[in-house]
């Protein structure tokens, strides 16, 4: 299994989601977050939280089985993607395996 990380501006996030649930992926976890880097958004200030200048971005966050990791990143890529700088980043990371809390059983060999 592939875990995926996205870090996406947030006007691009309706866009990936719906893309994303089109193709199959209706899992997903989300969450707002400040990003430091190179590119600074017109929007980029001070942030309350941190000693840095930060520019609003969404993490997106799936588990998906290996030969499903592809087709999420393009899905991704193709949606978040604008004429600007500053798209944002995606990590993949290997999941060794996944257990629902409730039963626990291993997702290793089961759909997501």
């Amino acid at each position: 299994m592939k875990e995926i990380k996205a870090f996406i501006k947030p006007n691009r996030i309706q866009r990936v989601i719906e893309a994303l649930s089109d193709n199959g992926f209706e899992s997903m976890t989300l969450s707002q977050a400040e990003g430091t880097g190179a590119f600074k958004s017109k929007g980029a200030r001070p942030s309350l939280d941190f000693h840095v200048t930060d520019s609003p971005v969404v993490k997106l966050e799936l588990v998906c089985q290996n030969e499903e990791a592809q087709a999420a990143i393009e899905t991704i890529i193709a949606n978040a993607k604008t004429d600007g700088p500053g798209d944002g980043i995606i990590y993949i990371a290997n999941i060794e395996d996944a257990f629902q809390i409730k039963t626990g059983d291993s997702l290793k060999r089961h759909d997501l």
